[in-house]
């Protein structure tokens, strides 16, 4: 089905252990709530962000699943919260003991993206994962292959999703029944609308610090694109989904519009040095809204890429399709000019 470039395995194999990895987790999560566990206690911090309670439920879920692999095959896990080898914080090399440099692969994940929204059991979060060949430290994103991002949901929910993407070859996605632990395929389908008119729209404003620039953005664009006698018409909706895999979701399933995290770019035209930003294995999933046929960029036009680590801050804009693009992109990018951000 899939291309594997450089990778030494099939495509399909990846995809099938990925899947059995973001299904351990969420089991994982699902057992946790079942037992009435803590998850929004604060556990420490890390270089990346705040480890919390939740997050500690399913880290032994991804070093066991990484040692079970690590037996058939050496590779090198990147994920936030874990202890690291003494290579480099946040990675680990399987089978234990071996070296990075032995590694045929690269696995970056992020266990639980959108650990905010789960903890309070407000909203779904995703266990996102990438597959890439190993190019020691020059390995980037933009080197993943296959990708997947699969469903935590809230404790309402007897139904979730998980999806899938191989380079070059298209995107997949099925819906499990934790009722019936049936699984059925689902379409994906960006939105086709060529207007922001009475669709769902955000500049991301997450936590205090960007948030006045954020709003400004969305404005402008609002202002720009609808006009200004209808910018006050409740003609485009906001949603602050506190998750990156969350966000290209809805890009990928047509809910959204258009959808931009430009968090970096604020705190450099603030002349501020960056606060909490998208990092690598937050986007870990991004092939799959490629492969779906969202256009992601880094917000000034070019590619969102970065090394494979836990501390590299990114910025990204997402459009459901070129129209999109061709309308927002320039607002965006002549904003940031504006406020020195270029």
């Amino acid at each position: 089905m899939f291309e594997t470039g450089q990778l030494p395995r099939e495509a399909e194999y990846f995809v099938e252990k990925l899947c059995v990895l973001g299904r351990r987790i969420r089991s994982r999560v699902l057992e946790a709530r079942e037992k009435q566990l803590v998850f929004a206690n604060i556990d420490r911090h890390s270089v990346a962000d705040t480890i919390y309670a939740v997050d500690n439920h399913v880290e032994p879920v991804l070093i066991k699943f990484c040692e079970e692999w690590g037996q058939e095959i050496p590779f090198l896990l990147i994920a936030e919260g874990i202890d690291g080898d003494e290579t480099e914080e946040g990675t680990m090399a399987f089978p234990r003991g071996s070296m990075p440099e032995d590694a045929t692969f690269q696995l970056i994940v992020d266990p639980i993206d959108g650990t905010r929204g789960l903890m309070f059991d407000k909203r779904s979060a995703w266990v996102l994962a990438g597959v890439a060949p190993n190019h020691g430290v020059q390995t980037r994103l933009s080197h993943i292959s296959v990708a997947l991002q699969a469903e935590i949901p809230t404790s309402k929910q007897t139904r979730c999703d998980v999806l899938w993407a191989g380079k070059g070859r298209g995107a997949m996605a099925v819906r499990d029944d934790l009722l019936t632990e049936e699984t059925q395929r689902i379409p994906m389908s960006p939105s086709k609308a060529t207007e922001i008119t009475h669709g769902f729209g955000s500049v991301t404003s997450f936590f205090p610090g960007t948030k006045v620039l954020a709003a400004e953005l969305l404005e402008l664009i609002v202002r720009q694109c609808v006009g200004e006698s209808e910018a006050a018409s409740a003609m485009v909706f906001d949603d602050q989904y506190i998750s990156t895999g969350g966000q290209f979701y809805e890009l990928i399933m047509g809910h959204d519009r258009f959808n931009a995290d430009l968090r970096l770019h604020f705190y450099r035209a603030l002349q501020l040095q960056p606060g909490l930003c998208v990092h690598p294995y937050d986007m870990a999933s991004a092939l799959i809204a490629r492969e779906a046929g969202v256009i992601l960029t880094d917000g000034l036009g070019g590619v969102p890429d970065g090394p494979l680590d836990v501390t590299t801050p990114l910025a990204w804009a997402g459009f459901a399709n070129i129209h999109l693009r061709e309308r927002i992109e320039p607002i965006m990018i002549n904003f940031l000019k504006q406020y020195g951000a270029v």
